[in-house]
């Protein structure tokens, strides 16, 4: 076997970082010894110098190859383990055993059968005590993205619509503007993440998705790569859902398979870079919808397969919390493997940072043949 490394001889990289398997070669990152003082001085602005080294070189091996994604946000839905649960709104971050057995498990899964997951964790997680399977979690080569402490609303107007915590206990942001308290949440997830897994997060997901992105919002862009991120997850295309209960008709079918066109990675006039999240999600089908499995299999499936046929991306979103419930065997995941492997060398089951190192390659050579263009995908 073949084995090739990439990106210079002295660039910084986390022993954790996987080697890819590509048509029979082995590309992986070249290696260098790094201690903790010097990780956790650099903090995410090394990180993400790292990380853009090794993607640059990922960028152009997967170049037209489909980019899956499995993405699992880590935090507690309401209407979980059973309808008309709606603390979890105050404790987004309370992660039952339960959640955290099962994205342990999907990790597992993934892993056995050639890929890694993309989690994004609340940064309330954090203050449990025991936090060894996160750790495990990294070690393995998973990537731990930020996803605010509470689990905020990032285009918030005011405090209290930031998140239900605080508009049952508002002592909690007493004074603080709101654009403060949306920073604050994203800056303390980051320390949290360096504090308790000796990492820094690996890209940010707002909590709920916009289908404009963060278009109409330079000012959190600009926020978030003050912050050092290079990329953010906001933006969930619109589309139709059916009637609740029932099952899906072609035309909601057609329309999701529609708005995939609408899911592809950009870049921001700011130079952030946008990745978004592919409908179906698992909330909006199980807990808004309604449906069943079998609907929700036939969706990811139709939607895995155009990205693949069309060497595309695919980002599936979905929570561990509400997964467990409506899907205990990992089907899903387990399809959306088995599709990956089945197109043999025409697709691979990265992380998001893969999407955003090509969007912003595309992006680039885009700009270079014309000076106005931004788009990436």
């Amino acid at each position: 076997m073949t084995v090739v490394e990439i990106g210079p001889a002295d660039a910084v990289s986390s022993p954790r970082e996987p080697a890819l398997q590509i048509s029979g070669i082995t590309v992986r990152p070249r290696q260098t010894p790094i201690n903790r003082r010097t990780f956790l001085a650099g903090s995410v602005a090394a990180t993400m110098g790292a990380a853009a080294s090794w993607g640059r070189g990922r960028a152009a091996a997967l170049d037209n190859k489909a980019l899956i994604a499995i993405t699992l946000d880590l935090e507690m839905s309401r209407h979980y383990p059973k309808r008309g649960m709606m603390e979890w709104d105050y404790e987004k971050g309370n992660l039952d055993a339960d959640t955290k057995k099962y994205a342990v498990e999907a990790g597992r899964l993934v892993k056995e059968r050639g890929g890694l997951i993309h989690y994004f964790c609340v940064g309330r997680v954090f203050e449990q005590p025991d936090v060894g399977w996160l750790k495990g979690l990294a070690a393995a080569g998973h990537r731990i993205g930020n996803h605010t402490y509470d689990h905020v609303n990032v285009k918030a107007k005011t405090p209290a619509e930031a998140q239900f915590r605080f508009a049952r206990a508002p002592w909690l942001v007493r004074g603080k503007p709101v654009q403060q308290i949306i920073r604050e949440n994203i800056e303390t997830t980051t320390i949290a993440m360096n504090g308790r897994l000796g990492i820094a997060p690996d890209g940010f997901r707002t909590p709920g998705g916009f289908s404009d992105g963060l278009d109409d919002r330079p000012d959190l862009q600009k926020m978030l790569l003050d912050l050092g991120f290079k990329w953010v997850s906001s933006r969930y295309p619109a589309h139709l859902r059916g009637k609740e209960k029932e099952e899906p008709t072609p035309d909601v079918y057609a329309s999701i398979i529609a708005a995939q066109a609408r899911a592809r990675p950009s870049v921001y006039p700011s130079g952030l870079i946008e990745v978004p999240m592919n409908p179906i999600s698992d909330v909006t089908a199980f807990r808004t919808t309604f449906w069943k499995l079998d609907y929700f299999l036939k969706a990811i499936r139709m939607a895995v397969e155009q990205a693949i046929e069309t060497g595309a991306t695919f980002d599936f979103l979905a929570h561990p919390s509400c997964l467990l419930v409506e899907d205990p065997r990992f089907e899903t995941i387990k399809l959306i493997c088995d599709l990956v492997n089945k197109a043999s060398n025409r697709a691979v089951l990265v992380g998001l940072d893969a999407f955003a190192e090509r969007a912003r390659a595309r992006a680039g050579r885009e700009l270079s043949r014309d000076p106005r263009a931004n788009s990436a995908e």
